[in-house]
């Protein structure tokens, strides 16, 4: 027996041998880098994901147009990315990536308080609000907070099989908003920087509230995490990523516009405005495809989208879109950190970009920024909230006509 028994133990430690020499599986993020760039030292920025006092925010670094005015609203929300109100605006819900938590913002008497609604989740960053209830999207669960802004204390209901939510993490955070037509939006990314992805992947799905009535209205969506609809025509506008290791200046992250639904938009072909992928590769590879209203920019990591609908700002910007950039990677200079402002007509005709928020760095020819954008909300009073993923804060961007003459003088 004991020979049969060696060659049993000899052939164990042979498999474990070889698994020991197949060299790990590169990190997501490098998922489809070229020989080009297979020494290069860019990678993903680490998140700081600890509370930040607020004298350490330099708020008064923040530049915006003349009139308007930026202050700090809220801190002690570690990577704080998405924003959901309450139906009466008196309470902020916020989604994070890495850090797995949800937060609610209460202000209370001009002053914030700031609460954890539920934590330890993967990567929970989709939060919506519909008719009292929080809905929470993370990886692999929907929850669902009946009354929640009235008691702190209300008890989440599990909405998770309803949403045939696939698994792969990479590209697959979300996030939701519901629509005018009452529907519950939902991304779901590829899971890859650049691949042919499953058939439940790079999609955008509609449902109804209670996860019932799925449809997928566009595909070839790399990676959108955020969205809005036109005040006018309803139709749904978002952004999304480009994909990397193409270089410095390719492909452009886009704003795009979803006319009807049954729209492609090209992912893994073709990108941005007509620019067929390096290395995957189709007869014709933007036939077909839905152009971009506008292109936001390389690697500039578009984030948050959002029309402007009030009347605290002057006239010109209503009906006219705000997108928060968080900033690049994958990129040898900086590009983005900074919220931008869109406007173009109805049907996505004749659009300009200009620069609205900036200051989170402090050099545009290297890396020296200290805040992320990342996702912007209307206030009932018109002034917008924007959040801070970087250093776990939200600013109140307000305007005053006294402060715009003041500044002229």
């Amino acid at each position: 027996m004991r020979p049969l028994m060696t060659a049993a133990v000899c052939a164990a430690f042979a498999i474990n041998a070889t698994a020991q020499d197949k060299p790990a599986p590169p990190p997501a993020w490098k998922q489809g880098i070229t020989d080009k760039y297979k020494d290069s030292k860019l990678a993903p920025h680490a998140g700081k994901m600890t509370e930040t006092p607020a004298s350490e925010i330099p708020v008064t670094k923040l530049k915006v147009p003349a009139g308007f005015k930026v202050e700090l609203w809220a801190t002690g929300l570690p990577g704080g990315r998405a924003m959901a109100l309450s139906d009466d605006g008196k309470k902020v819900y916020v989604g994070t990536r890495q850090i797995g938590r949800v937060y609610e913002v209460a202000d209370e008497g001009g002053k914030r308080t700031v609460r954890t609604v539920v934590d330890k989740l993967t990567q929970p960053a989709g939060v919506a609000f519909k008719d009292g209830a929080l809905y929470v999207f993370a990886i692999d669960k929907v929850l669902k907070f009946d009354g929640i802004a009235a008691n702190p204390k209300a008890e989440p209901v599990d909405l998770t099989a309803k949403f045939e939510l696939p698994p792969q993490q990479h590209h697959n955070w979300k996030y939701v908003a519901f629509g005018p037509d009452g529907k519950l939006y939902v991304p779901f990314g590829a899971p890859c920087n650049i691949c042919e992805p499953p058939p439940e992947y790079a999609q955008i799905r509609r449902y109804n509230a209670d996860g019932s009535g799925k449809e997928v209205i566009a595909t070839g969506v790399r990676n959108t995490v955020g969205f809005d609809w036109h005040p006018t025509t309803k139709e749904l506008w978002f952004s999304d990523h480009g994909r990397d290791w193409m270089g410095d200046d390719a492909p452009s992250d886009e704003l795009n516009r979803l006319a009807g639904k049954d729209a492609n938009f090209g992912f893994p072909y073709c990108h941005a405005d007509g620019k067929p992928d390096s290395e995957f590769r189709k007869p014709d590879p933007c036939k077909g495809v839905t152009r971009p209203v506008a292109l936001l920019g390389p690697h500039a990591a578009a984030m948050g989208v959002k029309f402007y609908t009030g009347s605290m700002f002057p006239a010109e910007y209503r009906n006219t879109m705000f997108v928060a950039r968080k900033g690049s990677w994958n990129r040898t200079k900086p590009n983005g950190f900074d919220v931008v402002n869109v406007r173009a007509s109805a049907d996505g005709k004749g659009a300009n970009v200009s620069t609205f928020l900036s200051g989170f760095n402090e050099d545009r020819s290297t890396y020296r920024f200290w805040g992320r954008p990342a996702y912007i909300a209307q206030m009932p009073d018109g002034a917008l909230l924007v959040s801070d993923e970087q250093v776990g804060a939200i600013y109140r961007i307000s305007y005053d006509k006294a402060q715009r003459g003041n500044a002229k003088k």
